[in-house]
């Protein structure tokens, strides 16, 4: 489902612990997030789509535009 966060996460050479201590959760956590068995919470999907600097409409896979939305 989150497959995504994972291509980011292999494209910026990161590892799943890294990723986890950003968003503060266990790297198993993190695992089950990108595997789809755990939905993401709102505010860790910010914190990600900030990082990554992009949208979480493209994160979840609503738009294929990896360009974040201009910010008010």
């Amino acid at each position: 489902m989150y497959y995504r966060i994972r291509n980011l996460r292999e494209d910026a050479d990161l590892s799943q612990e890294q990723l986890a201590k950003l968003l503060n959760v266990s790297q198993t956590t993190y695992s089950r997030y990108e595997t789809g068995n755990l939905d993401i919470p709102s505010q860790s999907l910010i914190k990600l789509a900030q990082y990554y600097s992009t949208s979480i409409d493209y994160l979840v896979g609503l738009t294929n535009e990896q360009k974040p939305y201009p910010r008010k």
